[in-house]
């Protein structure tokens, strides 16, 4: 069983900065593909990056150029680095990881198991 746990949520002013974590179970950062997203009150959960087992990316473009998705394999964590935040980054920001290593287009109905959320605040 894969067990994520993500930290590093909070209120943060638009133009600032954040950077979550999720912590993995041993082996799963380099063996798995991992994802960050987010979902809103009365959204559909988004894909903001995606990371496989051999370092490929994917940014939705509202997050290209802004956040930063990577992973240390020797501390099981993966990373979302949150830069030029604005209000619309507002949401509860979810780890995810499936088996499927080298993949890097799976959606949310394919990721397999899920932390319980970090909550991110941008304020205007």
């Amino acid at each position: 069983q894969v067990q994520l746990v993500e930290s590093g949520g909070g209120s943060v002013q638009a133009g600032g900065s954040l950077r979550l974590s999720c912590a993995a179970s041993r082996y799963t950062i380099g063996s798995y593909c991992m994802a960050w997203f987010r979902q809103s009150p009365g959204k559909e959960r988004e894909r903001v990056a995606v990371i496989n087992s051999v370092g490929s990316t994917r940014y939705a473009d509202s997050v290209k150029g802004r956040f930063t998705i990577s992973k240390d394999n020797a501390k099981s964590t993966l990373y979302l680095e949150m830069n030029r935040v604005k209000p619309e980054d507002t949401g509860m920001y979810y780890c995810a990881a499936d088996h499927r290593s080298l993949h890097i287009d799976l959606s949310s109905a394919d990721f397999v198991y899920w932390g319980q959320g970090t909550q991110v605040t941008v304020s205007s």
